[in-house]
């Protein structure tokens, strides 16, 4: 299975206690196959991974791969600082059926290039499936550089990367590096990335507008039409930076909340908006007629 297309990097819902909701969840990953999206990954910063227990994480999996049900890729965030971890979390996704693993660079120690190698080495020799290699150096502490990226590259099952800078130039380059070996997924710009040549967008915007994101990419990728996907891309800009940045988990929550799909609050330490910044997600909300309309499940 090749990955291509809008990937909505996916919330974890909770209830008002913050407990782990996975009725919500499936809700949730049925309404995004229905609404068009391409693929879907849990787990990843959006799904507020760090926050999460080990048996939580493991729900989580079970409730995603289960209700896809092979209709749409399913790549699991698996990143963890200790790369013994992160082969058990990935080693478990793929057991659980996920299609492929997404994963973050350690985050704290600062890693070498030749200590990248071997994380991504040694995570890679452990599975069958494919690793989408997630660069964030905003909240890593670590820049996985296009030359990184080439070397990377060279290992067998690294075969996509989520590339979430804002400079637009290392698609280019990545893609000039590596030709076939490695497809680039955009983390932030996805019309941006579209244009410069990636074949997917990992979309926080998504969570709240899959059908339209969905449509960004089938609009540049697959139909060339460059006018009409910057028309639909300018309109849908306030709700994608409405999800940019450091209020990202907590402003998706409250437009999905606003939406009508019991999201939750975010986990400790972040918290909800303040009510000033919810009221105006609510009124993103009504301008752009956005709400969740429950699918139903394909198997009743």
């Amino acid at each position: 299975m090749s990955f291509r297309g809008t990937f909505s990097v996916t919330i974890t819902p909770f209830d008002e206690r913050g407990e782990l909701d996975l009725a919500a969840l499936a809700s949730f990953t049925e309404w995004q196959i229905a609404e068009g999206i391409h693929g879907l990954i849990p787990l990843g910063s959006t799904g507020e991974f760090l926050s999460l227990s080990n048996d939580e994480t493991t729900a989580v999996v079970e409730t995603v791969v289960r209700t896809a049900a092979g209709r749409v890729p399913v790549i699991v965030g698996t990143g963890a600082e200790d790369t013994r971890e992160v082969v058990r979390r990935s080693r478990e996704a793929e057991k659980l059926g996920a299609d492929g693993v997404m994963i973050i660079p350690p985050f704290y120690c600062t890693p070498t290039e030749d200590e990248l190698y071997h994380h991504y080495k040694t995570v890679s020799d452990a599975l069958g499936i494919p690793i989408m290699i997630y660069n964030n150096p905003a909240v890593t502490n670590v820049d996985l550089r296009p030359d990184i990226v080439a070397r990377l590259a060279t290992i067998d099952n690294c075969l996509y990367i989520k590339e979430s800078t804002l400079e637009i130039t290392r698609v280019r380059d990545i893609i000039r590096l590596c030709g076939d070996r490695l497809t680039v997924f955009g983390g932030v710009l996805g019309f941006e990335s579209f244009v410069s040549g990636a074949q997917g967008w990992v979309a926080v915007a998504s969570n709240v507008a899959p059908a339209p994101m969905a449509r960004l990419f089938e609009l540049v990728v697959n139909e060339d039409r460059i006018i009409e996907a910057r028309t639909l891309y300018h309109h849908w800009l306030p709700i994608i930076q409405a999800v940019f940045g450091p209020p990202f988990v907590s402003g998706t929550k409250s437009l999905l909340n606003h939406m009508g799909f019991p999201a939750g609050p975010p986990r400790p330490p972040r918290l909800p908006l303040p009510p000033a910044q919810d009221a105006a997600m609510g009124a993103l909300v009504r301008r752009f007629g956005l709400h969740f309309t429950p699918a139903p499940s394909p198997r009743g």
